[in-house]
């Protein structure tokens, strides 16, 4: 079974994608769920899931006080932007979820690593390829940092648009949907991925305007 971890819907405010539209592009690719992680929204997330719930596991893209993305799976209750990256992991560990934590070595929203030695104690999965990092060794630092907390690694394509949906995912033996099972079956899973092309990051910036003129 493959998983895309990381996809972004028209309710992230740099993506004009349906969130229909997204389940259906990764299910015509083998991509049998997805990980919905809209910016600092879960109601478009909740939605699809409430259709489609063999499909849809619910998440959000926190951009924390620090300025660094932290990812809550499984969530139910949105976390608000701006909350301190150690509430932030707190918090969706109380409501049951998977702390997942994106491209921790990404300049800017990844921080560089610099809050991994003050939040990793609370971190369940670190994203091992992400489809739209064009550095490869900000991917590789990745993988070599979880393999040393031995933590599991996921995988996903932070789509913006249809095209690059199921560009990165993990491999991983059916499991049922709920946080445990899916967090056994990332350590036993194998990561695949291939980089976006950079014209992907213009695509975003076009949504960002076009939301921000009150057009998309």
């Amino acid at each position: 079974m493959r998983v895309d971890m990381h996809i972004h819907t028209s309710a992230s405010f740099d993506c004009l994608s349906e969130p229909e539209a997204v389940l259906r592009t990764a299910l015509a690719r083998g991509v049998e769920r997805i990980c919905v992680t809209d910016h600092n929204e879960i109601d478009a997330a909740l939605r699809l899931r409430d259709r489609f719930p063999d499909r849809v596991i619910v998440g959000e893209e926190v951009k924390t006080q620090e300025g660094v993305d932290v990812i809550g799976l499984f969530v139910e209750e949105k976390i608000e932007k701006g909350t301190p990256a150690r509430e932030t992991c707190e918090r969706i560990r109380a409501q049951g979820g998977l702390v997942y934590m994106p491209h921790p070595f990404a300049r800017g929203k990844g921080g560089a690593g610099r809050l991994l030695l003050e939040i990793g104690s609370l971190i369940h999965i670190v994203e091992g390829f992400n489809a739209r990092l064009h550095d490869a060794v900000l991917n590789e630092r990745a993988m070599l940092w979880a393999k040393n907390a031995e933590l599991p690694v996921g995988a996903g394509s932070d789509a913006h648009t249809l095209r690059e949906v199921g560009r990165a995912y993990i491999e991983v033996q059916p499991f049922a949907l709920e946080p445990a099972a899916f967090l056994e079956a990332v350590r036993n899973g194998v990561v695949r991925g291939r980089p976006s092309r950079r014209i992907v990051h213009v695509f975003s910036t076009w949504a960002k305007l076009r939301k921000r003129v009150g057009v998309g």
